[in-house]
C-alpha cells in the first residue's frame, strides 16, 4: 500500500482518524470491493496522497466489513469520501469525481499558513516558550486577519506574560462567533483579574469583619484569579453563591464560568467545582 495510506476498521478508528486528524488532516475513503466508481476513485486518492507527500492521510474503510462506522457518519452510497480535522468531521463529497475536484477538495481541508503559525505556536507554549509562542501568533494573525482564534490565543499568551494591556485591543479585534464567545468574555475577565490590583490582606480583613461584603470577596476571587490561584478565586465566588445567588444579576457564577475556562488545562478542578456551583445554585 502507498506510503501516507492505510486500511481502517472500526478498532482503529478513534487512532487511525480521529486522533491522528489532530496531527494533519484524514481523508476517509467510504468503499467496498464490488463498487465501480470506487475503484475509479481509490486510484485518484492514493496518488494525491503521495504526491502531497503526508500532507494529509488516506485511511480507507471497507464500508461492508465496518457497517458501524459508516452507519456513524450516515454513508447511504458509496463512494463517500469524509475529511477530518482536529478530531472532527469537517467536508465530504460523494462519488467518483475528476483528479482536480478532488485535489481541490484536499486543498480546502488543509490548514492555511496561518493555521500552521497557530499550530507552531501551541508548540512552544506546550514547551513553554511564550516569547516566541506569541511571535508566532501575531505571525499567524498578519497571514490571516480573520484568524479569531489565534487573536484570542495571542490575547491569552500576552495576559500569560503579564502584558494584559496588550491584550484588551486584540480582544475588540474579534468578531461575533459563538463558538468563540464563551472564551471572549473568559479572557475579558482574565484581563480585569490580572489589572485589579487588589490589596488580598485588607480584603481579607474586611471579610472578617462582614462576611457579607460580597463586593469585597469578589474582589478577593478577581485578585486570587489573577494570580492563578484558581481553587481559592472559586471557593469565595460559591461562597457569594451560597449566600445570594441572585446577587448583582448573578455576577459570581458568571465569573466562576469564566474561571472554569480559565482554568480548562486542569480539568479535574474544573469538574469539581461544576459540581459544587451546580450544588449551590440548585
Amino acid at each position: 500500500m502507498p506510503e501516507h495510506v492505510l486500511e481502517v476498521t472500526a478498532a482503529g478508528f478513534e487512532r487511525d482518524v480521529l486522533e491522528a486528524s489532530k496531527r494533519v488532516p484524514v481523508v476517509v475513503d467510504f468503499w467496498a470491493p464490488w463498487c465501480g466508481p470506487c475503484r475509479a476513485l481509490t486510484p485518484v486518492l492514493e496518488k494525491l496522497a503521495g504526491a502531497y507527500g503526508g500532507r494529509f492521510r488516506l485511511a480507507k474503510i471497507n464500508s461492508d466489513e465496518n457497517p458501524e462506522l459508516a452507519a456513524a457518519f450516515g454513508v447511504r452510497s458509496i463512494p463517500t469520501v469524509i475529511g477530518f480535522r482536529d478530531g472532527q468531521p469537517v467536508a465530504q463529497f460523494l462519488g467518483a469525481v475528476p483528479e482536480s475536484q478532488a485535489r481541490a477538495f484536499i486543498d480546502n481541508l488543509l490548514p492555511s499558513p496561518s493555521q500552521l503559525e497557530q499550530a507552531r505556536a501551541a508548540g512552544l507554549r506546550q514547551a513553554g516558550d511564550l516569547p516566541n509562542a506569541a511571535r508566532a501568533l501575531r505571525q499567524a494573525v498578519e497571514l490571516d486577519a480573520a484568524n479569531d482564534a489565534a487573536r484570542l490565543d495571542l490575547a491569552e499568551v500576552l495576559i500569560e506574560l503579564g502584558r494584559a494591556a496588550e491584550a484588551g485591543p486584540l480582544l475588540d479585534a474579534v468578531r461575533p462567533n459563538i463558538d468563540l464567545d464563551a472564551r471572549l468574555a473568559a479572557l475579558r475577565a482574565a484581563i480585569a483579574f490580572a489589572q485589579s490590583g487588589a490589596d488580598e490582606g485588607r480584603l481579607r480583613e474586611t471579610l472578617a469583619a462582614d462576611p457579607a461584603d460580597h463586593r469585597a470577596r469578589l474582589a478577593l476571587a478577581g485578585a486570587y484569579a489573577g494570580k492563578k490561584r484558581y481553587r481559592e478565586a472559586l471557593d469565595e465566588l460559591l461562597e457569594i453563591v451560597r449566600r445570594d445567588k441572585d446577587w448583582k444579576d448573578g455576577e459570581a457564577r458568571k465569573q466562576a464560568l469564566n474561571i472554569f475556562q480559565l482554568a480548562e488545562d486542569q480539568p479535574e478542578l474544573v469538574s469539581e467545582y461544576r459540581r459544587k456551583l451546580a450544588s449551590a445554585l440548585y
